[in-house]
């Protein structure tokens, strides 16, 4: 599986990256805005992306509808520290599948992962 994990801050990105392993995912690309989100998954199918919403040149929000406009269905996950109710009912509209605000504990994000991809979480 391949995962593309699109966050300005690279220290964010470790983390998503290492929730991905844990999830059992370690092919990922990363990317720093929303321009380079939607340039990536046009250039190659993921199976899953992890977008966070405030980001330069262009918003998550705003990637994940221009993603979707481009025909792609991989689950989208919204990470990100947009708590609000409606923010999160956007997010589903433009098409996110799941929605993750931060800080957020490891396991959250790794049962999110799980469950957008239906992957059958392991014991131990």
């Amino acid at each position: 599986m391949k995962a593309l994990v699109v966050d300005d801050s690279a220290v964010m990105r470790k983390v998503l990256i290492g929730a991905l392993a844990r999830a059992g995912i370690n092919e990922v690309d990363q990317a720093a805005d929303g321009v380079e989100a939607v340039n990536a998954c046009q250039a190659q199918n993921y199976d899953l992306v992890l977008m966070d919403w405030n980001m330069p040149n262009m918003l998550g929000i705003d990637a994940v509808k221009g993603i979707r406009a481009a025909g792609k269905t991989m689950p989208i996950i919204m990470v990100t520290t947009e708590a609000e109710k409606s923010r999160v009912i956007e997010a589903l509209k433009a098409g996110a599948n799941n929605y993750v605000i931060k800080p957020f504990e490891p396991t959250t994000i790794v049962a999110k992962i799980q469950e957008v991809l239906g992957i059958t979480p392991q014991a131990g």
